[in-house]
């Protein structure tokens, strides 16, 4: 059924704004307290009102409870404490819709954006906007002069407002009729003393400006040199790392106001900023910070000194795998086409031919390289100068062991144990991403493919089972695929035993992602019609064919079903090894019982719960189903 689409990625919302917090016990209706704290938010004492807020932020952090406070209406009896007289009230206020927010998804968001919160919310923006440089704070509305509230406030806003827009159109169309994007730019100033305010707009700054052709007329000279500053800052931290990953997306998204000439120093630009994440060893960073956090607690102990409970050596790695992360998704993303909606990159149809538009070279030593050919040669050789896809194959493999010791035996260290994960599978959908439009000789050659496949095998045969995280067998899985079809179409001899490939279709064909399913089943129908060439495989391929055909009449997916009708096609489309195993397995008269019941499935299941395009293969898939049968009739009539 052809080549899948590549996947774009979309950023997920924030994390709430503290910890999350455990589930209690079964213990204690949520009501009774969403009603009391709720009342007194209208406390006449600002101290009442805070710690009504603060109360409300930490329990909202539980999902559970979060149904009791939207039915007491939340969102209309905080917003309005986002311009309450006391700062610390604007602050926790901020912080409660912030976890609400992240916490509650994309339809409370929705919902937030109806009950008005932007109102309040753009108003507080903006006010904190216009005092962020004086910082002129009242001592009657603040009882902590050592706190820059105006910039704590401001950071809590940011991220309420990053999470609305990522999940709702209404919030954005409100930041552009609004004119809040000068308000976050003059944040973003103050990126050389509060690198946590920045890192938080300019994760916002990268949601807003993704699909936003409105918003771009906003970015002139001015907004731009903001940009522009953040991207040459000199530090080397990692958080520093992040915000100019961030700002590099934001960058990429409003690349349509950078005048052409200068469109090749901007890419540079930004391919640098990924390659300088790139290049850095996480699991090695994992191992030298832990080692220099146990050095500070061991001081600290000996000093008899108050622990710091900053973690900035947590924080460092948290950083530096989620600019890691970042920049591989907009990797992908620069290597997709323009305007697909979200729905349509979700989509599971296996006919849609990749858009991507990428020329790969493979340099001895180096691992591969690849160009996007969209853009101008000036522009492909700064991609090529940037080492991009060569220390994006180095981050597919497996995160260090002692560095995933480290975090297994550290519950403060182990929630980067999916960070790491994440990173991996990331890097291998930028591998994909090659793979689908690459041409051998460029990839170079034949020997250099079979390296990548031992690669790609030794990633799902190298542990005692076959891995069983989804979204690392989603990622393997279309690597694979893709790597397989680009050396079946040159006659590469391929590593992989039919033995191993039915193992891992075994594995794949449970799984509960779909996109899985078809890849696996993909895989087998691709190696099946190279082993259909070859001498005495009858017997293997009587067992590839018995499984695609009870994939085929079992699989509840109609389009992972007319994947593996597909497959079958392929395999059993020429050759005397399968002719002869078609007639074993009695591949005609299957077919032509499950004709009918493919007909009747699409008819009932069709509309509704699949995509026009998808739809249209399957409509594809049932018409070579007929031919298919038509020839395989014929060859039993013909003489032997």
């Amino acid at each position: 059924m052809g080549k899948s689409r590549a996947r774009r990625f979309r950023r997920a919302p924030f994390s709430p704004a503290g910890p999350e917090q455990r589930r209690d016990e079964e213990g204690g209706p949520e009501e009774e307290p969403a009603a009391e704290l709720l009342e007194k938010l209208q406390h006449p004492s600002a101290e009442v009102r805070e710690y009504a807020c603060a109360s409300i932020s930490k329990l909202l952090q539980q999902k559970h409870v979060i149904p009791a406070f939207l039915q007491r209406d939340v969102v209309r009896c905080l917003g309005p404490l986002l311009m309450d007289h006391s700062l610390a009230v604007r602050e926790t206020a901020a912080g409660a819709l912030r976890n609400l927010s992240a916490c509650g998804g994309f339809e409370v968001c929705d919902d937030m954006v109806t009950k008005d919160i932007m109102t309040p919310l753009v108003a507080l923006l903006k006010e904190c906007s216009t005092g962020l440089d004086a910082n002129q704070l009242s001592p009657k509305k603040c009882r902590d002069m050592n706190k820059n509230y105006i910039e704590d406030i401001a950071n809590e806003a940011i991220n309420l407002l990053w999470n609305v827009c990522e999940c709702n159109n209404t919030a954005v169309y409100i930041f552009n009729k609004e004119g809040c994007l000068e308000a976050v730019l003059h944040y973003m100033k103050k990126f050389s003393t509060n690198v946590d305010l920045a890192i938080s707009v300019a994760n916002c700054l990268q949601a807003v400006t993704e699909d936003n052709p409105d918003l771009l007329s906003s970015f002139n000279a001015s907004a731009q040199q903001v940009l522009e500053t953040v991207m040459l800052c000199p530090e080397s931290t990692m958080k520093h790392i992040l915000l100019r990953t961030l700002i590099a997306g934001t960058i990429w998204n409003i690349k349509d106001t950078i005048p052409p000439g200068s469109l090749g120093s901007m890419v540079n630009a930004i391919l640098k900023i990924f390659s300088e994440s790139l290049a850095i060893d996480a699991g090695e960073m994992i191992i030298s910070m832990n080692e220099a956090e146990k050095k500070r607690l061991k001081l600290a102990a000996e000093a008899e000194t108050e622990e710091n409970s900053d973690k900035w050596e947590l924080k460092e790695v948290t950083a530096l795998l989620m600019a890691q992360q970042t920049a591989l998704e907009i990797i992908v993303n620069m290597c997709c086409s323009e305007d697909p909606s979200d729905d349509e990159w979700e989509e599971l149809s296996s006919s849609d031919e990749s858009d991507l538009f990428m020329e790969n070279s493979y340099n001895e030593g180096s691992g591969l390289l690849m160009s996007p050919l969209c853009l101008s040669d000036e522009v492909n050789s700064a991609f090529l100068n940037n080492l991009i896809p060569k220390k994006i194959l180095e981050k597919t493999g497996f995160p260090n062991s002692v560095a995933l010791d480290i975090c297994m035996h550290n519950p403060s260290w182990k929630p980067l144990i999916k960070k790491l994960n994440a990173v991996q599978c990331r890097a291998l959908t930028c591998l994909h991403s090659i793979l689908l439009v690459s041409d051998v000789d460029c990839l170079g050659g034949a020997s250099a493919l079979q390296s990548l496949a031992q690669h790609l095998s030794q990633l799902v045969f190298s542990k005692m089972e076959l891995p069983a995280d989804t979204e690392f067998l989603e990622a393997i899985t279309s690597a694979l695929r893709a790597l397989l079809q680009t050396m079946a179409s040159k006659n590469i001899s391929q590593c992989m035993t039919p033995e191993q490939l039915l193992a891992l279709c075994e594995a794949g064909i449970h799984s509960s992602n779909a996109s899985v399913r078809v890849n696996v089943v993909s895989i087998l129908g691709i190696s099946g019609s190279v082993l259909a060439k070859g001498q005495d495989t009858a017997e293997t391929l009587k067992m590839i064919g018995k499984f695609l055909l009870e994939v085929a009449m079992k699989e509840p997916s109609l389009v992972v079903a007319g994947e593996a009708l597909d497959a079958l096609f392929d395999v059993f489309a020429d050759g005397k090894e399968a002719e002869k195993a078609a007639v074993q397995i009695k591949l005609l008269p299957a077919l032509k019982e499950f004709q009918p019941v493919f007909k009747m499935r699409m008819r009932k299941e069709g509309k509704g719960q699949y995509s026009t395009d998808q739809l249209c293969v399957l409509d594809n898939v049932k018409m070579n189903l007929r031919r298919f049968i038509a020839y395989q009739e014929t060859l039993g009539k013909t003489p032997t």
